[in-house]
């Protein structure tokens, strides 16, 4: 009888001892779901961000600032649109004015409209840059060549860059995406247009060179002429004075005197020759 009180009150004393294990365990994921619980309900906002409130996921137009958050949760779900300044490039093969194939590489720069978020979102998820973006580069870059020869995009960029501009802008206004600026990354050209521009390059660089040549043979003709003039103004004013002094025809005929006298003279032969 004893042995059977002692077995009885054991198996009850394991059975307590089971439950209260279990008890204890089922306390602890209890606790961690709770935290997991208010760990996901809350969250913070960095500046640069904007949250779109999803519910059964569907969006809604509630949308969070920086700052805290709250969600239900398993109801409720949070997506991060950024709305700071970002960067698209874009290559795109379009034809200039005069035909002329061109690949062209346009840079923007944007970001989105912070207050239209939930509506970008509700039309094109995040994929704006590819079902919007990219398109609408393209489009602008095309339709922007078209009014200019292809000489023209070389010496006319900065009006290109801004057509390109005003098209993008005056098209991603209405899908809630604000342009900051636009840069033409580079125009590339085909082999023979290239060649012709390099041709007409040397053509310009060689008739510079014979204008130059040119106006310094002037330069110098008219050096020419003018030293001409000052000699025979100089001789014409010499001559008057000899014929004007005598005196100082005898003088040059001193100064070439070499101070060696004639062996022979004649009475019609000159004292000195200055022949």
């Amino acid at each position: 009888m004893a042995i059977n009180n002692y077995w009885s009150s054991f198996i009850e004393n394991m059975k307590n001892k089971i439950k209260s294990f279990f008890k204890w365990v089922l306390s602890i994921i209890v606790l961690f779901m709770l935290l997991g619980v208010i760990f996901w309900s809350f969250g913070t906002i960095k500046a640069w961000e904007k949250w779109i409130l999803l519910r059964f996921w569907a969006v809604t137009w509630q949308t969070y600032n920086e700052w805290l958050y709250f969600k239900i949760p398993y109801i409720d779900d949070m997506i991060i649109m950024n709305v700071r300044v970002l960067k698209e490039q874009i290559s795109a093969t379009s034809a200039s004015k005069d035909l002329q194939t061109i690949n062209a590489v346009v840079a923007l720069n944007f970001h989105l409209s912070a207050s239209d978020v939930g509506q970008i979102y509700r039309e094109v998820w995040l994929d704006y840059k590819e079902k919007i973006i990219d398109p609408t580069i393209q489009e602008s870059i095309k339709a922007s060549t078209a009014k200019f020869t292809a000489e023209e995009l070389i010496t006319k960029r900065e009006s290109v860059k801004d057509q390109i501009k005003e098209l993008l802008t005056k098209k991603l206004a209405p899908r809630f995406i604000i342009v900051d600026d636009v840069n033409i990354v580079n125009f590339n050209f085909s082999e023979s247009f290239n060649k012709a521009i390099e041709e007409k390059v040397t053509a310009e660089q060689e008739a510079l060179a014979a204008r130059n040549k040119l106006e310094r043979i002037k330069f110098e003709a008219e050096q020419k002429i003018a030293e001409s003039k000052w000699k025979a103004e100089a001789s014409r004013i010499e001559a008057e004075a000899l014929k004007s002094n005598p005196e100082i025809l005898q003088l040059r005929s001193i100064e070439k005197w070499n101070w060696i006298l004639p062996q022979v003279t004649w009475a019609n032969t000159p004292f000195v020759n200055i022949k």
